[in-house]
């Protein structure tokens, strides 16, 4: 029996949208940056987005073969500085996904700030980048609602492939 397959270009437009919604959110109250935040090692909403985007970059680089950028020098004290990192990362993905000679199964081998030297396909390492996103999203939803910031759009899946009848 085959099972379902969630594509790497469906996984992308999943992580797309909900960056992109939260960009539009957090555009419209630049000052929840500063909002207090214990998650990842960040002392504020704008660190923990520092994260989220470090690691995108940092990983789309490796995919793509290129020096990797050092974390700390990885601006966020605006929403445009974020997303202008994020967007950085999500061209390289585009440009990844787009070589038909990249061998997914491929082993890589990189260092993390937290557990050293690992190695991984890059498949995994492509998937983790996207759902490392997504869960730190969901963290940072119920980081705004505490401050009365309320999100006005859906975050699952779901609602990147249902469609209303």
């Amino acid at each position: 029996m085959s099972a379902p397959v969630l594509s790497a270009d469906e996984m992308l437009l999943w992580h797309t949208q909900t960056s992109d919604r939260f960009r539009g959110l957090l555009e419209q109250h630049p000052e929840a940056l500063a909002l207090p935040c214990d998650i990842a090692k960040a002392s504020t909403l704008g660190g923990l987005l520092q994260h989220i985007v470090a690691v995108e970059l940092r990983y789309a680089e490796r995919l793509a073969g290129v020096p990797t950028t050092e974390y700390d020098t990885i601006p966020y004290g605006t929403v445009a500085e974020v997303y202008a990192t994020h967007d950085r990362a999500l061209e390289l993905y585009r440009k990844v996904l787009a070589d038909s000679n990249v061998n997914w199964d491929e082993e890589i081998e990189f260092v993390t700030r937290s557990l050293g030297a690992m190695v991984a396909t890059r498949k995994a390492i492509f998937f983790h980048a996207l759902t490392h996103a997504i869960r730190h999203y969901a963290q940072i939803t119920t980081l705004l609602r505490q401050h009365g910031i309320t999100m006005k759009f859906p975050l699952d899946y779901l609602f990147v492939a249902a469609r209303r009848i």
